[in-house]
């Protein structure tokens, strides 16, 4: 027995909002970019277009998360009984390879330079005005996207966020070994770089964290939990075969089967399912709830496999 959701005017505003949020810092990352390749072409300093380059990731990054999040904001279909979702958190692992290629140029360049026992002299003067303006800027944009997708659960805009803050210790690496430069250590950039290569890793662990348990249904609730929630109701004898997915609320799908008590008529039956399907949902914030009745003979030999 299934109550399907008419169109959901707050998930429609939620896609909108991640849309706006993602379209504010596309605009920031093609500011970064071009004042980064600028300073870099003007300094000659390779550091600085090799952040150029990481801010690009992030114009190209931003741009297939926007594209991911007006998919995810669509309604469920015939193809997508499940709504669109799971898209968000496939961007999220399009960050995560994003990353990985930042990080493996990063670790590249910085062998190759503490080989050659550093690079050539450099006017550092451009490169450090601007990474340091690029900094407040970065750290601007990833904290404020990040609260954003806190409030709104977006895993896109959490796993952006974090290739921004992941560009926010590039953008300082570059800083830092610019000014070890102009000390005259020469490959202290490169040194520095090693270890922010590091600290990206760890961001990208922690979005394959958060993004896989999506990806593979990890339910929602506890199924003891729902199961007390409809045998608690009046005309339940039992709930079981329970399932659900889905981490955020609005989002969430649960499926259960109840057994009542035998010789109820379709109607009553009916009610009783009724109202566990809106118990369910309200506390579970679910946006589908499907409720299966049997009658109360045919439970013993379904609960003995249930949950």
């Amino acid at each position: 027995m299934t109550r399907l959701a008419a169109a959901d005017p707050a998930l429609d505003g939620r896609s909108r909002e991640v849309r706006r949020v993602l379209a504010l810092m596309l605009g920031v990352s093609l500011v970064l970019v071009a004042a980064k390749a600028t300073a870099g072409l003007m300094s000659g300093s390779l550091a600085v277009l090799g952040g150029a380059f990481d801010s690009g990731l992030d114009v190209l990054t931003t741009v297939v998360a926007i594209t991911l999040a007006r998919v995810a904001g669509q309604e469920p279909d015939e193809q997508h009984p499940y709504g669109h979702e799971k898209f968000e958190a496939l961007g999220a692992l399009a960050m995560v390879a994003f990353l990985s290629i930042t990080v493996y140029e990063l670790v590249r360049t910085a062998i190759v330079r503490i080989g050659g026992g550093g690079g050539e002299p450099v006017d550092t003067g451009l490169g450090v005005a601007v990474m340091g303006a690029s900094l407040v800027i970065g750290v601007a944009a990833s904290e404020y996207e990040r609260r954003r997708g806190t409030a709104l659960e977006s895993e896109l805009l959490l796993a952006d966020a974090a290739h921004l803050r992941a560009d926010v210790f590039v953008t300082l690496a570059v800083l830092v070994g610019l000014l070890l430069t102009r000390l005259g250590w020469r490959s202290g950039d490169a040194w520095t770089t090693l270890l922010v290569a590091v600290l990206i890793i760890r961001t990208g662990v922690h979005i394959l964290r958060d993004t896989i348990p999506v990806l593979v249904d990890e339910a929602a609730v506890e199924a003891t939990e729902i199961r007390r929630m409809a045998e608690a109701m009046d005309g339940v004898d039992a709930a079981y075969d329970v399932r659900s997915r889905g981490r955020r609320e609005g989002a969430r799908f649960a499926e259960l089967t109840i057994a009542v008590r035998s010789g109820l008529d379709i109607e009553e039956a009916h009610e009783i399912a009724d109202l566990v399907e809106g118990e369910v949902r309200r506390r579970l914030g679910a946006r589908r709830v499907v409720v299966h009745v049997e009658p109360r003979s045919a439970a013993p030999a379904r609960a003995e496999t249930a949950e």
